[in-house]
């Protein structure tokens, strides 16, 4: 009995004392509390309410969000390469743009007149998330379809340009490779196309027109949008195929769905942490793009 008396006293002392400590040093303690939050971050009395991330987040900077496959997850690791990729976005502009846009990549190359080389040519895919993150252009040269696959994070790349921002109906544009020519040629010398400020990103409804087969992949099984011709060149049997290969019931399977994606309260924690640092860039970009804009009058004599 006596030692439970003595084990009780000595929890309510030390619950009197923790008050104490808590009223006498009430400033402190709400600085200390301010300084772990993040920058990005707004402390109101006893709650943090975490800053409002723009929805338009998720597509503009896609690599940002991990592989939704649990078994290649690693929060801290992917932490690091979150703090990584902020780095590397203050040493060069990396530009919104999407599959169908045009763009003009600049990168080091030992092997070429002045040690860099110059490529323009359209995004057709874009892949993999976090440092690993890369994309695809392709433009026909000469005749010859080329196509270059770029880091986005690389250090060799010097300067991004986006030439015509854009996007195409179809998430992936690897028809391009059995269409026709014209459909993936560009100049190498074009001019920026800007936009207004704050203007929505536009549609190219283009739909373009396949040669004959056959083709790299077999395209009608894929519900492709930006394609003109497909049932020209399909028989009896290539739609027999493609009905068979059909998966209508995946639309409502909700954990395939759930595997495929990261959750939506996910992306705002990620997007959260990283939002203070972006929205800065994006303020640099915006003041940089204004300067190169701007035209110095000539004093007249």
């Amino acid at each position: 009995m006596n030692i439970n008396v003595r084990i009780l006293t000595k929890s309510v002392a030390q619950q009197y004392a923790f008050k104490r400590i808590v009223t006498f040093s009430t400033k402190p303690t709400q600085q200390a509390a301010a300084a772990a939050v993040p920058q990005q971050q707004e402390v109101t009395g006893s709650t943090v309410r975490r800053p409002i991330v723009p929805a338009h987040y998720r597509f503009v900077y896609p690599e940002f969000l991990p592989d939704p496959k649990v078994e290649w997850r690693n929060t801290i690791r992917e932490k690091l390469e979150r703090l990584d990729m902020l780095d590397r976005r203050r040493q060069i502009e990396l530009p919104e743009f999407y599959v169908g846009s045009i763009l003009a990549v600049t990168s080091s190359d030992p092997h070429a007149a002045g040690k860099t080389s110059r490529f323009v040519g359209i995004c057709i895919h874009r892949e993999r998330c976090g440092l690993r993150a890369r994309f695809i252009l392709r433009n026909v040269i000469d005749h010859q379809g080329i196509e270059v696959v770029y880091e986005l994070y690389d250090p060799t790349i010097q300067k991004v340009e986006v030439l015509r921002l854009e996007k195409r109906l179809d998430d992936s544009l690897f028809y391009l490779r059995d269409a026709l020519p014209e459909y993936s040629t560009f100049d190498e010398n074009m001019e920026v196309e800007s936009l207004e400020e704050g203007a929505p990103v536009p549609v190219n409804d283009i739909k373009v027109v396949l040669r004959p087969r056959p083709w790299l992949e077999r395209w009608e099984r894929q519900n492709l949008l930006g394609v003109a011709n497909i049932e020209q060149y399909i028989k009896d049997k290539h739609r027999k195929s493609s009905e068979k290969a059909q998966k209508p019931w995946e639309k409502y399977d909700l954990m395939k769905q759930y595997r495929a994606t990261i959750p939506e309260e996910e992306q705002k924690e990620i997007f959260a942490e990283v939002h203070t640092e972006l929205h800065t860039l994006e303020l640099q970009r915006k003041r940089n793009k204004r300067k190169r804009t701007f035209v110095k009058p000539k004093h007249l004599a």
